[in-house]
């Protein structure tokens, strides 16, 4: 297919000035600890832009940032684009050898770093001779830790007092932001993602999800996370409206946040609509300001999620690297199952082993291509061997298991890494999930593959009951037999009071292989 007209994108820094100039006084940012207007951000981002410059940074450069959730990691980020460097948002849970590799693949010179975080630099950081300078958000003297690493304030920094910002000189093609995979199935690689990328996906959720400027788009997970930074906070900056982000998620705080907040949007991933879904129901459920949320996936329950909350639930496709190719049309029936279809400005196609299409019905890998520049991600920073393997035959390979009915509706089936081989058969880890996640007293399960003695793999979960409920495995496995092919039931159960994650919520499912069959857990075939 041809590629469609390309329209003209701003750089993030400019579209923030503009912004600024059209509605200085309207909030841009709402955080915990207060509102924040276009006007206050976009002065902030001189100030700080010029203390960065001050301290050497230019165009290109790469500069990591370890800091939780509050304004200041916006100002960061944005001073960083205003200068031409490149922001590497770096996952706030990475501690040792995650943290070493993330650091070590910038090759950086300068990074920011909030300061309950630098006791985990000062276990890597003689490893990392040309990391020579740390901006330290908080207390300052959290930087002796770092032996000769010289250390500076992030507030003196930030005075404004250094420098002038020069007229900027970068380009909408140049690389804007650096985000890590989660890791969960391998070593995390960094996304590199250009001003056009991040600016475009924006405009393209506010086109198919019809976001408008009286929204407060809210989001409860971590900034260096794509649904924070590009889903959430670009939206609003494209917009001129408000984004509202949270320290974290909470499950018995989170509607109290929305009414907060004013949120009429929020995201939602993994097992969090679950978790909403399963608490004890409220009088004051309906009285909410949300009228939709977006995300990955939406349950069986969704119609009555919908009716209790009054709000729209839209499911729809995306990655860090492939942006969002696939939305679920707002102006037609939901298809049960369906992450929706492909937009105009993406390509995508489901396809065998071998990188063949596959007939409408079956089960392949998708792969993706944008028909304007940008719409994927410039590959992995350091590693082209891995950019070049994600991209063969003219594609970007997604990793992910998915069928396409004749319409064109895709239905997620799950990972290729998170397959299960079980006496010949795959078995996708999703689909044992989504079924027992039906049951009344499960609040959340993770399924995974462990050894079996026949060779190939059975299959094992880790239940989370609700609270006050107990889970009796027998009774789980009569449930799943009812709802699952016979050689995708379970056969190791084990009842857990959580399930380890990620700060974005995925489930670190090593983790759960290494621990694998226990002493405590329930086996079916010796019952």
């Amino acid at each position: 297919m041809p590629l469609v007209p390309s329209p003209i994108v701003p750089t993030i820094d400019s579209l923030l000035r503009d912004q600024a100039g059209r509605h200085p006084d309207a909030v841009f940012l709402r955080f915990d600890g207060g509102d924040h207007t276009f006007a206050q951000i976009d002065a902030a981002v001189d100030r700080l832009a010029a203390g960065l410059q001050h301290a050497g940074v230019g165009r290109g450069d790469l500069v990591p940032v370890l800091v939780s959730n509050r304004v200041e990691f916006v100002v960061v980020w944005f001073a960083l684009n205003r200068l031409g460097a490149v922001a590497t948002l770096l996952n706030t849970a990475f501690v040792g050898e995650p943290l070493f590799n993330a650091l070590a693949i910038t090759g950086a010179r300068l990074a920011v770093v909030e300061d309950t975080f630098v006791g985990r630099l000062a276990e890597v950081i003689d490893r990392l001779p040309e990391l020579q300078q740390l901006v330290v958000l908080g207390e300052p003297d959290h930087g002796s830790q770092l032996g000769g690493v010289t250390t500076t304030s992030f507030a003196e920094l930030a005075s404004g007092v250094l420098a002038t910002v020069p007229a900027p000189i970068h380009a909408v093609s140049d690389p804007a932001l650096v985000l890590f995979t989660s890791g969960t199935t391998g070593v995390s690689k960094g996304c590199v993602l250009s001003h056009r990328y991040v600016v475009r996906q924006a405009q393209l959720m506010i086109e198919h999800l019809r976001f408008t400027p009286d929204d407060v788009l809210y989001c409860p997970f971590p900034l260096f996370h794509l649904d924070a930074a590009v889903l959430t906070v670009m939206p609003a900056l494209v917009l001129g409206t408000t984004a509202a982000i949270a320290e974290r998620f909470s499950v018995s705080g989170f509607w109290d946040d929305i009414r907060r907040t004013g949120a009429t949007v929020f995201d939602f991933m993994g097992a969090t609509l679950t978790m909403l879904h399963k608490q004890p129901a409220r009088p004051d459920d309906h009285d909410n300001p949300a009228r939709l949320a977006w995300g990955v996936p939406v349950p069986e329950f969704a119609e009555h999620f919908e009716a209790r909350f009054g709000l729209r639930l839209v499911e729809l496709y995306g990655s860090t690297d492939a942006g969002l190719p696939i939305y679920q049309p707002l102006d037609e029936p939901r298809v049960p199952g369906s992450c929706g279809r492909v937009i105009p400005s993406y390509e995508i196609d489901v396809v065998g082993p071998n990188d063949q299409p596959v007939e409408p019905g079956a089960t392949g890998e998708l792969v993706v291509r944008g028909r304007e520049p940008s719409l994927l991600s410039d590959g992995y920073f350091g590693r082209p061997e891995a950019t070049l393997v994600s991209r063969r035959n003219l594609w970007f390979h997604t990793g992910d298991l998915v069928r396409r009915d004749a319409e064109g509706n895709v239905f997620f089936v799950g990972r290729l890494s998170d397959s299960i081989r079980r006496r010949g058969e795959n078995i996708s880890a999703f689909e044992v999930e989504e079924a027992i996640k039906l049951h009344p007293d499960v609040l959340d399960v993770a399924a995974f593959g462990v050894p079996s003695e026949l060779t190939e793999d059975d299959v094992m979960v880790a239940v989370v009951p609700r609270p006050g409920h107990v889970v009796e495995p027998a009774t789980l496995l009569e449930f799943c037999r009812s709802r699952l092919a016979r050689h995708m039931v379970p056969r190791y159960v084990d009842i857990v009071a959580d399930l380890p994650r990620t700060p974005t919520e995925k489930v670190e499912k090593p983790t759960l292989r290494r621990r694998g069959v226990g002493p405590t857990t329930w086996d079916a075939e010796r019952h």
